[in-house]
């Protein structure tokens, strides 16, 4: 019997153990820290461009849950789990939500158990599953358990859409909103270097390096991907600037690589 833990590699640099380290958590190794260490030398802002990365999630979970409805979520690329994670956020509204987690890293297998600490009158699962098969995603024994496709779904996509290189990035949005019932929304944040070309055009290259390509999008083809949808106010903006809150008061639009919006399935 091999458990997640057999499949870690810590040899190479992963995405959400780097966003672990740069965040202040504890889950991750020395390969992590010098990769994080050196993206953060060629762009001082990255911690606070992830940490507004984290909190649209907050604030997009929360305003979907809150303000239109949604009782049941799918996020795709969840990441290690940080309090509050997106059940939290949504059980706070309504306890009765429900939520299905996918990501395809080991480490995050390891720790879903903290992903699973659901209130009793919700649920949630873990996918051990890759966005690159969306079939196995939506095919799942937890997304057709906690799902109902008779209810809007709230399918989430944060900070992993600059990992997913194109042509396929566009289908595979399409592919996960497919089997969603009108009047689902996705959220989705998109990384660009509009911003700060130089210093995020260095930490891209810092990914490389490290096995993990980019694809940074400007403005016109990261509102590509909401196409056919009908966008919510604001609309496509830099992720602090989306329905932002007192905690986003002094940030620096050049500290900012990320795009995010979230929009309603006709």
């Amino acid at each position: 019997m091999h458990g997640a833990g057999d499949r870690i590699d810590t040899s190479t640099a992963h995405s959400a153990r780097v966003y672990d380290y740069i965040l202040g958590g504890k889950d991750h190794y020395l390969v992590d820290v010098e990769a994080g260490d050196a993206m953060c030398r060629h762009w001082p802002a990255l911690p606070v461009h992830m940490l507004e990365n984290r909190r649209f999630m907050h604030r997009a979970g929360r305003y979907l849950a809150e303000e239109q409805g949604v009782r049941q979520f799918l996020d795709i690329g969840t990441g290690l789990p940080t309090a509050p994670n997106l059940h939290e956020v949504a059980q706070e509204v309504a306890a009765e939500s429900r939520v299905v987690y996918v990501d395809n890293d080991p480490i995050v297998l390891a720790h879903a158990r903290a992903l699973l600490q659901s209130s009793p009158e919700g649920a949630t699962a873990y996918v051990d599953a890759d966005m690159h098969d969306p079939d196995a995603i939506l095919n799942s024994p937890q997304f057709r358990a906690l799902v109902d496709l008779g209810e809007p779904v709230g399918l989430m996509i944060i900070g992993i859409l600059h990992f997913i290189l194109p042509p396929d990035d566009r289908r595979l949005v399409q592919r996960l909103l497919e089997p969603l019932p009108s009047g689902s929304f996705v959220a989705l944040t998109i990384g660009t270097a509009d911003f700060a070309p130089e210093e995020v055009g260095r930490v891209a290259e810092e990914y490389g390096r490290q096995g993990m390509p980019m694809s940074l999008r400007d403005l016109a083809t990261a509102s590509a991907f909401f196409e056919g949808l009908e966008l919510l106010e604001p609309g496509v903006t830099q992720v602090h600037k989306w329905r932002p809150g007192p905690e986003q008061d002094g940030v620096d639009d050049s500290a900012i690589a990320m795009y995010g919006a979230v929009a309603r399935k006709p």
